[in-house]
């Protein structure tokens, strides 16, 4: 038995005639019959006696047609509050980042999405890559912005810049003295370096580029945000590397220093899941796609 049985036996009993019930369901007279019969065969019961002058329910039939209404509007319901919690999920974007994106991305994309769409809801939600990878794959995010990338079958990434590390340092410290840093002269200085945990990818390249140029670091603090480790820094603790978007916010008591070598980059993608067919998803890709595109070009022209 399907839906469409019910539909067809409620249009019956309400015009108690099958001409003027299947015009009213598109369907011809004969298939309307045979539908009748076969939910009368999977009911088990007679529903309709029907004779050359008249249909009419029969008893059995009374009590299924209330009961064929009530389902139907069950059904209904069902229909209508799915569609509407999938509305709602159209109109709310999750977006998961790392700090970079606050200030080099979101100023250039989302005023314009929310001029055209000013009905979306977007929530932004500050998160480590780790914690970003695990809430996107649970459908807990639908936007990324993240040093990983994790593209797989599941979910795509799209490269979205490479950004230059720099050298921080306090402004009295030894080495401050210089205008291009001797790499070597970063052996056994105090260091502060992000915490794995909150900065996996950050912490990583900073050891591996020790561990390149043969430079023994003295970490002296592991620094769970940005803010902690340029404060650190500022109250004289030790020196720092940290992505170039922070230059703007270093306080008074530190300075930029270049080394006599170029540090390594930071990577940053934009992730989503591919089954995800979110309109809010799609729009704000492409306000991305473009955002980049106009910087890569007045970056040309320059």
């Amino acid at each position: 038995m399907e839906l469409r049985h019910l539909r067809y036996f409620i249009t019956v009993a309400e015009e108690l005639n099958f001409s003027k019930a299947a015009l009213r369901l598109y369907t011809a007279q004969p298939s309307l019959s045979q539908q009748i019969k076969d939910l009368e065969e999977d009911v088990g019961v007679r529903l309709l006696n029907r004779t050359k002058r008249k249909v009419e329910l029969t008893e059995e039939g009374a009590v299924f047609l209330e009961q064929a209404r009530l389902t139907l509007a069950q059904a209904d319901k069902a229909v209508a509050m799915a569609r509407q919690v999938s509305k709602a999920r159209q109109l709310l974007l999750r977006i998961g980042f790392v700090p970079v994106a606050e200030i080099k991305i979101f100023p250039y994309v989302l005023p314009n999405l929310r001029v055209q769409n000013p009905e979306l809801k977007i929530e932004l939600l500050s998160l480590n890559n780790l914690e970003q990878m695990r809430a996107l794959k649970k459908g807990e995010l639908d936007i990324s912005f993240s040093r990983h990338n994790f593209h797989n079958d599941e979910i795509e990434s799209k490269f979205v810049l490479r950004e230059p590390l720099i050298f921080v340092l306090p402004k009295d410290h030894p080495l401050a003295k210089y205008e291009r840093i001797p790499v070597k002269a970063l052996n056994g200085i105090d260091f502060i370096i992000p915490a794995e945990e909150q900065s996996t990818t950050l912490h990583n390249t900073i050891l591996e580029f020790a561990k390149h140029n043969h430079i023994e670091l003295n970490i002296v603090q592991k620094a769970d945000n940005i803010s902690l480790n340029i404060n650190s820094v500022g109250a004289g603790l030790g020196c720092t590397i940290l992505p170039n978007y922070i230059a703007p916010l270093i306080n008074s008591n530190t300075v930029i220093r270049p080394l006599d070598i170029e540090l390594p980059y930071l990577d940053l993608y934009v992730s989503y899941r591919k089954s995800a067919g979110s309109v809010a998803i799609q729009k704000f890709i492409e306000l991305l796609t473009k955002s980049k595109n106009k910087t890569a070009a007045t970056r040309h022209r320059a």
